[in-house]
């Protein structure tokens, strides 16, 4: 710097180290140090203005430096002006200037200082652009510009200067976007601080490649954000405060996710004028105190999520207006008191009630039972007492109940054991008497009634003592009835036994003319199979046969009097109400078709057992491979709290698996004088032979339709609810008792989601954040499908050609078209045919 004067008012000397890393030491060793490495740094010095710059004498001292007693000796000025000074500015020589009254704008002149590391000109009062000239401090590490009212843009240079672990503009009026290469710019940036400031536009993706960033700060004002806002999301982060009042500008939102931070205090924005609000996530914060009553306007709402807080009282009785709520998660939380009846007037509440670990007391309410639909419903560890109330058996599409860790006492209901229940849990209550044994109850895995001790029976893998007269069922006879009770009895069992014969001999006459009535004409074509048959081939239908278990009935393997003939023998559940109409519509559904891929029918048992019961039984072809149910989901195991996902399916198999299933559907739609509804299509109900083939069963639900319509054809259904299983029944059979063709095929879409991710209809996460599993696909299509394929056909197809994979993607975009919301929007039974068969060859070609 020839004939150039310096001086630096208010500064703060650092320093460096050979990495340009601060030094820690005193506070005047520090600016010794950095004053000899100025003088250092200087190769001329005509008129010796460094001559008294001696490391032995006090620095304060040394011409040209100005100390200040205020900072116990520290540097405070340096004025070497018109010294005609030669050489270069020592880097160890730093700008400090925040907090002080600097007011104006940022000097340009600060663009020459090349070689400059840290800038900090933090609360200074300036005004006006940051300087274009700034981008010639390429060895800036540091700069931090907080808290001015500058304004206008950062200039783009800025964000190329690579040394940078410390950006900081926040707090200021600066405008623009945030560049899309951002974090390819900043690689090692520690520190990015770009909050409260008037910024649009998108976060960057590239921030991902930042692997160095500890902090960041990108905050706008989200009052700002446009009110067509539908969906907002900032869930998952270490946000804390309060939830900002004026997210209620954003009317347009339909879906709001603040889940998993460390927000608190009371939720008091005006929820109500997010009238268009269709799912609220504000779970897992510290939120407390009351819910607001504006929740009530929100009449659109689906689903509410609200765990993991600290809320507690009553809830707002507007919250019964919500009348098109799916979904209420209150669990764990403090609601102290008996559940609220303000949510129990909610009857829409059908996928889940959650109100695990509230602390509630008092009995189970009766009217629980008004959500007929619901399919999970949560009532753990909290202190309710009582029976188990009977109305719960009006809860017929309620597949997850939990009761455990409560007081309850009594026995154990009857009607659970009719419930299409796939997990149940009773333990640690105070219940009593005999469990059930069909059912949930036949299913060791899916049963839990542990710690309850004065339980019995049971199926043996409970491991509960046998029952006696005393302890299956508790009698609390009054004195004068001990007495009355053996007279009247002796009376009835002699008028019992003297009629016995004569209605016994009317029964088998009217069960016979029965038969011959109702029984669909087979011709001839089945074996001939009595009782006695199928309990010699089931081993008296014993647990160790028992292959499967459902609403209707249960299924037993066995082997014929040949010795050779492997069947399936589906034995009806006839106390089960809908259990004979399920017999009557499987069996003149396959009277009228014939397919490869259906499950083939040997033979049908109409008859009495040995004690005179009505017995229905339907014999089926044995499938040695089972369910795909079974070989999808079979390995799926806890390890460390996760589900792992796997199965011994490859994409081959899957491929000829889809094809055969949607052939059967072209089949049944189309291939006959009436078009076939199979009304259950899922996992379960597709069975596997020995190579492998895919054949359809379980027509308990199906219904013959008169004609084939591309609209909703007609039908005068009695139904009152949900028929088939939850998470594959199109969402028009939630508003009508109309069935369709359209129908089978939104629950084909989803069982192909289903083949090929490994991901069930009902996992949590996928309820929760993308609403179903159609939706959790749609939206990795077409650039994140890797992401979601089962790892099985992950690995299979890892390396090889982009057509492979692209066949994956085809394969996942018409499970999508199959389950469009609208039934005129699916996809055609016979173009999914011709299309899987394209990828199967294309898939087949050689790499």
């Amino acid at each position: 710097m020839a004939n150039h004067g310096i001086i630096i008012l208010c500064a703060i000397l650092w320093l460096f180290d050979s990495a340009n890393t601060p030094v820690k030491c005193s506070n005047n060793k520090t600016d010794s140090l950095a004053l000899l490495s100025f003088k250092a740094a200087i190769d001329d010095d005509p008129r010796g203005a460094l001559n008294s710059w001696n490391e032995s004498v006090d620095f304060c001292s040394w011409k040209g430096i100005l100390c200040g007693s205020r900072h116990h000796t520290r540097v405070v000025s340096i004025n070497m002006m018109s010294q005609g000074l030669v050489g270069y500015l020592s880097p160890h020589i730093a700008l400090g200037l925040s907090k002080n009254k600097l007011s104006g704008t940022i000097s340009p002149f600060v663009g020459n200082l090349k070689r400059l590391v840290l800038l900090s000109l933090a609360n200074c009062g300036l005004q006006g652009e940051i300087p274009q000239v700034l981008v010639h401090l390429q060895s800036l590490e540091l700069i931090n510009l907080d808290e001015n009212s500058l304004t206008g843009a950062i200039p783009p240079g800025l964000y190329n200067i690579s040394t940078f672990s410390i950006f900081s503009v926040r707090s200021n009026q600066l405008r623009g976007t945030i560049p899309r290469d951002l974090g390819f710019s900043f690689p090692k940036s520690r520190h990015l601080d770009l909050g409260d400031n008037q910024f649009s536009g998108v976060l960057p993706a590239s921030l991902s490649n930042a692997s160095m960033l500890e902090i960041i700060n990108l905050s706008d004002s989200i009052g700002n954000l446009s009110s067509d806002l539908s969906y907002l999301s900032v869930g998952r982060n270490e946000v804390h405060g309060s939830i900002p009042s004026d997210i209620e500008n954003l009317v347009g939102l339909t879906r709001l996710i603040i889940s998993d931070n460390n927000l608190e205090g009371p939720i008091s924005f005006a929820f109500g004028k997010l009238t268009r609000l269709q799912e609220l996530y504000l779970d897992t914060n510290r939120f407390a105190n009351l819910l607001p009553s504006s929740l009530g306007n929100l009449s659109l709402l689906n689903h509410i999520y609200l765990q993991k807080n600290n809320i507690h009282g009553s809830t707002p009785q507007s919250l019964s207006n919500c009348t098109n709520l799916l979904t209420l998660d209150l669990s764990h939380n403090n609601l102290i008191d008996s559940i609220p009846q303000e949510i129990l007037m909610i009857s829409t509440i059908s996928i889940s009630f959650n109100l695990a670990y509230t602390h509630l007391q008092g009995f189970i309410p009766n009217f629980l039972s008004s959500c007929a639909s619901l399919q999970w419903l949560h009532l753990e560890a909290n202190s309710l007492d009582g029976e188990i109330p009977r109305q719960l058996n009006e809860l017929r599409g309620l597949q997850d109940l939990d009761l455990s860790r409560n007081k309850l006492s009594g026995p154990i209901p009857r009607f659970l054991s009719e419930l299409l229940l796939v997990n149940l849990n009773l333990s640690f209550n105070r219940l009593q008497g005999e469990v059930p044994m069909l059912g949930v109850f036949q299913n060791r895995t899916a049963v839990s009634v542990d710690g309850n001790n004065e339980l019995c029976g049971g199926i043996a893998d409970l491991k509960l003592p046998p029952c006696s007269s005393q302890n299956s069922k508790k009698k609390y006879v009054p004195t004068v009835l001990k007495v009355l009770i053996p007279m009247v009895a002796a009376l009835v069992i002699c008028f019992t036994l003297s009629v016995y014969f004569c209605l016994f001999v009317c029964r088998r006459r009217r069960r016979s003319r029965d038969t011959l009535s109702s029984m669909p004409s087979f011709e001839g074509q089945f074996l001939r199979l009595s009782y006695a048959d199928l309990l010699k081939a089931t081993n008296g239908f014993s647990e160790a046969n028992l292959i499967g278990a459902g609403r209707h009935g249960s299924v037993y393997k066995g082997i014929l009097d040949d010795g050779q003939t492997l069947v399936a023998v589906k034995v009806l559940s006839l106390h089960v109400k809908g259990a004979s109409k399920s017999f009557i519509s499987e069996c003149n559904t396959l009277r009228v078709v014939r397919h490869r891929n259906l499950l083939k029918l040997l033979s049908i048992c109409q008859s009495t057992d040995f004690q005179g019961s009505d017995f229905k039984a339907l014999v089926y072809k044995y499938m040695s491979n089972g369910s795909l149910e079974k070989c999808l989901h079979q390995n799926r195991q806890q390890q460390g709290g996760q589900d792992e996902k796997t199965s011994n399916l490859t994409m081959i198999q899957r491929l000829n698996i889809a094809i055969d299933i949607a052939s059967v559907l072209e089949y049944l739609h189309c291939g006959t004088d009436s078009s076939i509804v199979h009304g259950d299509l899922k996992p379960s109900n597709i069975l596997l032979d020995d190579d492998m083939t895919a054949h359809v069963g379980d027509f308990g639900l199906a219904k013959v339709m008169s004609s084939i319509s591309s609209e909703f054809p007609t039908h005068d259904g009695s139904s009152t609810g949900i028929k088939g299983t939850i998470g594959y029944v199109p969402p028009e059979y939630g508003m009508s008792t109309i069935v369709s063709p359209q129908g089978d095929v939104y629950g084909y879409g989803i069982l192909l989601l289903e083949m090929f991710t490994n991901v069930r209809t009902t996992d949590d996460y996928v309820l929760k954040e993308h609403t179903g599993l159609n939706n959790y696909v749609n939206s990795a299509l077409p650039n994140a499908v890797m992401e979601i394929v089962d790892p099985l056909i992950l690995s299979e197809i890892q390396g090889e050609r982009t057509m492979k994979r692209d066949c994956m993607n085809s394969v996942l975009s018409i499970g999508v078209a199959c389950s469009m919301e609208s039934p005129n929007d699916r996809m055609s039974i016979t173009n999914v045919v011709n299309q899987l068969c394209k990828i199967r060859t294309t898939y087949l070609l050689p790499s």
